[in-house]
């Protein structure tokens, strides 16, 4: 790198999804390296509704690196570490001819990053923000550093040491994390059984009854049609109305389009609802009201991707700070 083109900034930006499990991992044999005692495999959400959206950016003028997460100053932590020290060691040469950019391999061990991250939905709600957002930081990570795989599901496995399910959230569709056998973790991966085309007319919808870390208050239903999830919206929505402080557009988030399909359009509709015809007597016609904080409509979705529109960037080009 020439003294010439010491204030030059590169930066990508990337987004990945979250996801939920339809079998969860129950444990750790090891905390630090976070192995699991069994596979797991869950449903990689649509991104459109549930994801993270994150800008790397490094430059010779940045004086040590800083985050921000959800336009905040993260301080970051020791699984942050992990991954910035594993992605560092594996970084290769990079040459951007167009700005006159030219990263040696080496170079990664002393040059700093700014990283800003952003989720588009509640973070610490039981919804596997920190999934979203370290698959996120790594698949970024690896792109601006030109990473190079040596073995299918390497990054999965950076990305595990920031957060376990989020080695899941590299890969679309159905994935499983497999625990492996290695005492390293190098075969504690995670690996795509399906696509997201795979169960096309699948509809998940969850109900949201308290924001936690631990996602087990959450209730996560399946529906195999929208017909099918449009009936069981309905009935949620007459048992579970939302307080007087909800819109409709806060209470119903996702796909919202199924919300028209079964004739609900605005707060007076949901008031209007009568009981489900199958209910037998009227003491089991009781609601519930404000016992349910939000509900997400979403669908199976893909994994992560690079946004190639500078306007989709968390980070000022020409400071390398949040925007």
């Amino acid at each position: 790198m020439g003294e010439e083109l010491q204030t030059w900034i590169l930066m990508v930006t990337a987004r990945a999804p979250t996801n939920i499990a339809v079998i969860k991992y129950w444990g750790k044999r090891d905390e630090k390296l976070i192995l699991p005692i069994n596979d797991s495999i869950s449903f990689t959400l649509d991104p459109d509704h549930l994801s993270a959206t994150t800008t790397v950016a490094v430059s010779p003028s940045f004086t040590s690196d800083r985050m921000w997460l959800n336009g905040k100053v993260s301080l970051g932590g020791e699984r942050y570490q992990n991954c910035l020290r594993e992605i560092r060691s594996r970084g290769n040469d990079v040459v951007d001819e167009k700005n006159g950019i030219v990263i040696r391999k080496e170079d990664w061990q002393r040059l700093h990053l700014h990283i800003a991250s952003y989720n588009n939905f509640p973070t610490a709600a039981g919804l596997a923000s920190s999934a979203a957002g370290f698959a996120c930081l790594v698949y970024g990570l690896a792109k601006l550093m030109d990473v190079k795989e040596k073995y299918q599901g390497e990054l999965s496995a950076i990305a595990r040491r920031g957060s376990g399910s989020a080695c899941r959230s590299l890969y679309g569709g159905v994935v499983k994390w497999m625990m492996g056998k290695e005492t390293d973790g190098s075969d504690s991966i995670a690996v795509q059984l399906a696509t997201e085309k795979h169960w096309e007319e699948l509809v998940i919808l969850i109900a949201v009854v308290a924001y936690t870390f631990d996602a087990g208050p959450n209730a996560v239903m399946y529906a195999p049609n929208r017909k099918v999830a449009g009936r069981l919206l309905q009935r949620l929505l007459f048992y579970f109305p939302p307080d007087s402080s909800k819109t409709l557009s806060s209470y119903v988030i996702g796909d919202t389009s199924i919300l028209g399909e079964i004739g609900v359009e605005s707060m007076k509709d949901v008031e209007s609802l009568t009981a489900p015809p199958e209910l037998k007597s009227e003491s089991s016609s009781s609601t519930f009201p404000g016992s349910i904080d939000y509900f997400i409509c979403t669908r199976p979705g893909k994994g992560p991707i690079l946004f190639r529109n500078e306007d989709q960037a968390l980070l000022n080009p020409k400071t390398g700070f949040p925007l």
